[in-house]
């Protein structure tokens, strides 16, 4: 008889908390039952260029602690590396060093907080580039990046993103290719972008990255349409893919990422992890954490 697979376990974007100190959104997140926090190192949260940055990860460290909650480190901040230009400089730009050395501070930063990944996206391919080059450059970068991953036993986790070089989990997989099928190279699979731009269905999607899955981000999205919906209020039929997810066997956090919120922040991450205990079939326990419903009675095998 099979065990009852592992209960996914659920974070929350900071990104989605831009008006909150993060010690506060630890709080909110923590009392609210989730298992972990996706933090976006940006200047509103924790400033990857802080001359006091060890001090303040030395800090969030013990928040983290007294809260029981899990951590993964995101470089996604649009404006932080470049105040005009959107994901500026990426590893296939001209200053890709910039890019080069947020990255080896991000995967310093997580493995002083013990998250077991660092997430990253390919951003746009400069304009007149050969696609072939811009292929070369970005592996070239990620290869160097790798190097100071393993230094730390931390993996980066690459994320399809619309409208980037990198959009689909195919690409992420032929990227992977490139760095020679690197161990530490892992994919972010965002569900939403998934069913915005990908041919393939978000259950396709899940199983084809199946492989390298690392974290997941999870919101609710109309096709061809990149704006990142509170559960309900798109397209995507969210009970299959989490139930593909636990019965994968997916450890790494399943991740909300609703910028649009910010002004209701704790509203909209209270009715978010409602709906997804809802469409996992766990309740909250007596400490307000998911857990499982009862097992199969004896003689029925659990899924």
């Amino acid at each position: 008889m099979r065990h009852p697979p592992t209960p996914l376990r659920f974070g929350y974007g900071t990104n989605g908390f831009t008006n909150h100190r993060l010690t506060d959104i630890l709080a909110v997140l923590a009392d609210l039952g989730y298992d972990g926090v996706a933090l976006t190192l940006d200047h509103a949260h924790l400033d990857p260029y802080a001359d006091d940055l060890s001090r303040r990860v030395a800090v969030l460290a013990r928040h983290l602690e007294r809260h029981g909650l899990d951590i993964t480190i995101e470089t996604g901040a649009p404006y932080l590396l470049n105040p005009w230009g959107k994901h500026l400089p990426t590893l296939m730009s001209d200053g890709s060093e910039l890019r080069i050395d947020l990255l080896r501070r991000a995967l310093r930063v997580a493995a002083d907080l013990g998250s077991p990944t660092v997430h990253l996206c390919s951003g746009p391919a400069p304009d007149r580039l050969h696609e072939e080059d811009a292929w070369k450059r970005l592996a070239a970068g990620v290869e160097t990046v790798l190097q100071t991953a393993e230094r730390y036993g931390v993996a980066l986790a690459f994320e399809p993103e619309p409208y980037m070089f990198v959009d689909t989990v195919e690409r992420c997989l032929d990227l992977a290719e490139r760095v020679g099928g690197h161990e530490l190279f892992g994919i972010t699979l965002d569900v939403g972008h998934a069913h915005c731009v990908e041919q393939r269905s978000v259950l396709d999607c899940v199983r084809l990255a199946a492989p390298r899955l690392r974290n997941t981000q999870i919101e609710d999205m109309r096709r061809g349409v990149h704006q990142h919906l509170e559960f309900g209020a798109g397209e995507i039929d969210f009970p299959p893919v989490l139930a593909a997810l636990r019965d994968l066997g997916h450890r790494g956090l399943v991740s909300v990422e609703i910028q649009g919120g910010t002004l209701d922040a704790p509203d909209v991450a209270r009715r978010s992890i409602e709906f997804l205990r809802a469409a996992t079939g766990q309740e909250p326990g007596p400490d307000g954490k998911p857990r499982p419903l009862p097992t199969p009675r004896a003689g029925i095998e659990a899924p």
